[in-house]
């Protein structure tokens, strides 16, 4: 029998909507319409059926892990230490990776609508949020994210609606007009985000039943449509030239919002959207380092450790200017966070594949 905090299947799709959707729908944008232009949607549609082979690995490692918590299954494989280095590197690279969600948020704050308000307060205030959050358990997070994502979906069909009246379809053409390497080397982005599906192995412990196939499926489109979504409504409304040279062309398609004679600058509405959604990102995945670090339940522990350690990775980004905060996150940060997450997935599936067979093994003697 589950424990009292377990979630459903369904919350963890809503869960993925919201801390993966976030990044696919805003935070890897920029970099598609920069590197790939109008041809932007083929990288995502490609990225998309080359990562579903991937689903299966995940459903693997799920399946001869018992849905066991992942740190007790890889201490009893691969043994205390092993295991050890290979949490730990996880929890501090989730940390980095919350870190530069806050930061980007934080920018496009003091960008858009609090140019006044120092960083600081914004970022103590915000990380107090976060850490409160986590010090909860998973079912709270879950139905705080059900409250919040009614309101993000609501908006953002309505902002897709509302700006038909100025999008062009044709500016999506002429497709591959600069051939296909753009597209195979922008399929990076996309898959970025896709392959933080494995975060949800980490809270497999924690749900009501065990995920299919399927329901990784559903995640993967539901993603591949949010990435779509101010993809294609960014370029066909500015067009790719224009759309590239925005920071945040998602945000930006809520100036173009207009009702009648009277009715218009609606973009307040996007502050809700982004800042509920880095609200659930980053606590879902700061919740996930807590779970692997064993300090459920312990809110002197993690207001102890978590949230100084968080602060200081955070403040630690904001010593770059934001060009190279930009460039860094752009070039680096979504090529490296692919790589780290998929190489992890083949470690977790090599290591349940030999463990496997070493008890064959120890059953034939």
């Amino acid at each position: 029998m589950k424990s009292a905090g377990t979630i459903s299947i369904l919350h963890v799709i809503f869960l993925s909507m919201t801390v993966i959707g976030l990044k696919n729908h805003v935070t890897i944008i920029p970099s598609l319409l920069e590197d790939v232009g109008r041809d932007g949607w083929a990288s995502v549609v490609f990225a998309t059926v080359a990562i579903f082979p991937w689903l299966f690995l995940l459903v693997y490692i799920h399946k001869k892990s018992n849905q066991e918590p992942i740190k007790d299954w890889l201490k009893l494989k691969i043994g205390k230490v092993g295991s050890a280095i290979v949490i730990y590197s996880i929890a501090i690279y989730l940390l980095i990776l919350a870190a530069f969600t806050m930061r980007e948020t934080l920018l496009w704050i003091t960008t858009t609508f609090l140019p006044e308000t120092p960083m600081l307060v914004m970022l103590i205030i915000f990380i107090i949020l976060c850490i409160v959050l986590i010090t909860s358990d998973l079912q709270t997070i879950a139905m705080v994210n059900v409250l919040v994502l009614l309101g993000v979906v609501i908006f953002g069909f309505f902002v897709a609606f509302t700006n038909i009246q100025v999008k062009n379809p044709e500016l999506l053409r002429p497709f591959f007009e600069h051939g296909f390497s753009p597209v195979l080397k922008g399929m990076v982005y996309p898959a970025s985000g896709f392959v933080e599906l494995i975060l949800f192995l980490f809270l497999q412990h924690q749900f009501k039943g065990r995920i299919r196939w399927y329901h990784f499926t559903i995640m993967l489109l539901i993603l591949m449509g949010l990435t779509l979504g101010p993809l294609i409504g960014s370029i066909i409304e500015f067009g790719p030239d224009e759309a590239a040279k925005q920071t945040y062309p998602a945000y930006e398609e809520w100036g173009l919002i207009s009702i009648g004679r009277f009715i218009e600058h609606l973009d307040f509405f996007s502050i809700y959207q982004w800042l509920t959604g880095v609200y659930i990102r980053v606590g879902l995945i700061l919740f996930v380092v807590v779970d692997l670090l064993n300090m459920n339940g312990k809110k002197k522990i993690i207001w102890k450790t978590i949230a100084p350690a968080f602060f200081f990775i955070s403040l630690s980004l904001f010593l770059l200017s934001d060009s190279i905060f930009l460039k860094v996150k752009g070039n680096y940060l979504l090529t490296v966070t692919f790589l780290f997450f998929f190489i992890l997935s083949l470690f977790l599936a090599i290591v349940a594949f030999v463990s496997k067979k070493s008890t064959n093994r120890a059953q034939t003697k």
